[in-house]
C-alpha cells in the first residue's frame, strides 16, 4: 500500500512533530494575555523538567542537558525577568531569591545526574502554578471590563 520512499524514519517523523508543536506554541504564544503568557512558561518549565527525567532514566545525556537549560532558561530569562523588583517589594525579592535557588539546583540536578533535585525543583514551583492558574479568572475578568 506505502511505498518505501512514502514512510518516514523515526527522526524525520520527530523532526514533523517537534516543527507541528512549534507552530502551536508560537499561535498560543501570539495570542496569549499576560496572565496566558505566564502561565505558558510554567507549562513549559514543567515540560522540561519532565523531559529531563525521562532523559535521565533513558541514560541520554544529551537530552537531559537541553531539557534542563531550557528550564533555567525559563526560570531566568522568563520569570526571573519579568520581576519588577522595584516595586514589587519583597515578594518580587522573595520570588527572585527562589528562582536563583531553583536555577543552581537545576544546575546541581544535572551536573550530578540527581533525579531528586528534580523534583524538589517541580514541588517549589508547583505552588507558584497552582496559585497562577487559580487567579486566570479573575484577571480574565478585570480584563474585560
Amino acid at each position: 500500500m506505502f511505498s518505501a520512499s512514502q514512510v518516514f524514519s523515526s527522526s524525520r517523523a520527530k523532526q514533523f512533530a517537534g516543527t507541528y508543536h512549534n507552530v502551536g506554541v508560537q499561535t498560543q504564544v501570539a495570542t496569549a494575555s499576560s496572565h496566558g503568557l505566564v502561565a505558558l512558561l510554567f507549562d513549559g518549565y514543567f515540560a522540561a523538567i519532565n523531559r529531563a527525567r525521562g532523559a535521565m532514566r533513558a541514560a541520554d545525556t544529551a537530552t537531559k542537558g537541553q531539557a534542563i537549560g531550557h528550564a533555567i532558561r525559563i526560570i531566568d530569562e522568563g520569570l526571573k525577568a519579568g520581576l519588577n523588583l522595584t516595586d514589587g517589594g519583597k515578594l518580587a525579592a522573595d520570588l527572585s531569591d527562589l528562582y536563583a535557588y531553583v536555577a543552581v539546583r537545576l544546575t546541581q540536578a544535572n551536573l550530578r545526574n540527581d533525579e531528586a533535585a528534580l523534583d524538589e525543583c517541580a514541588a517549589l514551583i508547583a505552588p507558584l502554578r497552582e496559585a497562577w492558574s487559580a487567579i486566570g479568572a479573575q484577571v480574565d475578568a478585570q480584563a474585560s471590563n
